[in-house]
């Protein structure tokens, strides 16, 4: 497999799929078992899920924003999400 068919095959990945994998690769950096060269391969693929479930965020947070202007009766301005913790 190529690199840009290993890269194309990531932006594939569901979001909760890239997460758990991303969360897998923390646990197993931290544990601090892995040689050096085993921990820059794990650190390499994790910033790229990093960046990933980044991108896909932003996309659905574009995404909702559109929906939000579009539904009917709906104030057009745009509001941020807001968790329970603000």
């Amino acid at each position: 497999m190529t690199a840009k068919a290993a890269e194309e095959k990531k932006d594939a990945l569901p979001f909760e799929e890239a997460l758990a994998r991303l969360e897998t690769l923390v646990g197993e950096l931290e544990a601090g078992r892995s040689s050096l060269d085993e921990s820059m391969k794990k650190f390499s693929e994790g910033m790229q899920l990093a960046n990933l479930c980044s991108k896909k965020l932003a996309e659905t947070e574009k995404k909702i924003e559109i929906l939000v202007k579009q539904a009917p009766g709906a104030d057009p301005a745009w509001e941020p999400f807001k968790t329970g913790e603000e």
